[in-house]
């Protein structure tokens, strides 16, 4: 397995969160996204911080072969700023 490019991993999962934004799905998302705004971040950490989060569940489903799961993902952006791997 070749080791994938980091600017496109990145790229992916921004691409991703945008279009969870543009659909509302999930809500959790954007309200995400707004309230760490108006928490003073800066949009570029938010993004990040974002991203973050769904890089951590996709690891998990490749690590556990498990589905997605919503409740998780949810969990770790209303958790937001602290990040996954603090816990």
């Amino acid at each position: 397995m070749s080791i994938p490019d980091p600017e496109g991993v990145r790229a992916a999962l921004l691409e991703a969160i945008q279009n969870q934004i543009t659909a509302n799905n999930p809500p959790e998302t954007e309200q995400t996204f707004g309230r760490l705004i108006a928490a003073g971040f800066g949009e570029e950490e938010v993004w990040r911080l974002l991203s973050a989060v769904l890089a951590v569940e996709l690891a998990a489903i490749l690590r556990e072969g498990r589905p997605f799961s919503l409740d998780a993902y949810v969990k770790a952006l209303k958790a937001l700023p602290d990040l996954p791997l603090d816990e």
